[in-house]
């Protein structure tokens, strides 16, 4: 079975951005074999799960740190589900080999038996008892039997099993956990953008805003220099204050 496309995977991006895409495709391209998969005789689509349900635990052994505690829990189901499937495939293969083994020793058989009957009108029943393979039909008829009845069993605990997972949400809290994930490195990527976006902006201002400063500086200190000037002006900034006048050494006797 071929996988399920992921799209916009980014080999520069965050780790975990591209691992929210690939399991939540994953996860979709797993659950998408369950109608099919929970029929009995549906062997196709049962086998199918079992490709799906490996490539979403490989894929959260490598990444599911990133999703908490829910991606571990639906990492350990997807191996116990994978083994049921397992186990059921591995009957699915083996009872048509069995059957073709059985059939194969059969028709040996009857080619034996009937070239054992020579020109006979009629075939004698006890040369077919005395076929060369007549003890091993016994014992493939018995695997026969158990490879079907285990097989029976397994799809049992199988559909119990998934409607268990079902029950206690453990797909569901997965996918929600990485659309969070998802949702939330959207937002900060937004965010980011914003700030880029800004930072020209920003130090305009800030230019601007030093620029007025030292005008007002500069203006602040020509207003002082032109009121140093005036008459009656105040000090300048080296004068001591009381120091005497030239007027008031002038008016001194004696001088």
């Amino acid at each position: 079975m071929k996988a399920r496309r992921v799209d916009k995977l980014d080999p520069s991006g965050p780790l975990g951005e591209n691992a929210g895409r690939i399991v939540k495709v994953r996860l979709d391209e797993l659950r998408s074999f369950a109608p099919g998969a929970l029929q009995r005789d549906q062997i196709t689509a049962q086998h199918d799960m079992r490709i799906a349900t490996k490539r979403l635990r490989y894929v959260l052994e490598v990444t599911g740190f990133c999703f908490g505690d829910s991606a571990d829990t639906a990492r350990r189901r997807a191996r116990d589900l994978q083994d049921i499937l397992g186990e059921m495939h591995d009957c699915d293969v083996m009872l048509p080999r069995v059957r073709e083994h059985l059939e194969a020793l059969q028709s040996a058989d009857a080619a034996t038996v009937r070239a054992r009957a020579g020109s006979t009108p009629d075939l004698d029943p006890r040369l077919a008892a005395q076929a060369p393979n007549r003890t091993a039909y016994r014992g493939l008829d018995v695997l026969s039997v158990y490879l079907r009845a285990r097989r029976e069993l397994l799809f049992d605990r199988f559909v119990a099993f998934w409607e268990r997972q079902e029950e206690t949400g453990t797909w569901l809290r997965l996918e929600r956990e990485v659309e969070a994930y998802l949702k939330w490195t959207r937002e900060a990527r937004r965010a980011a953008k914003q700030v880029e976006r800004s930072a020209p902006r920003a130090e305009q201002a800030r230019r601007a805003s030093a620029d007025a400063a030292e005008r007002a500086a500069r203006a602040q200190a020509e207003r002082r220099r032109v009121d140093a000037r005036l008459p009656g002006a105040a000090p300048s900034d080296g004068a001591e204050e009381g120091a005497p006048s030239d007027a008031g050494q002038a008016e001194r006797p004696g001088a």
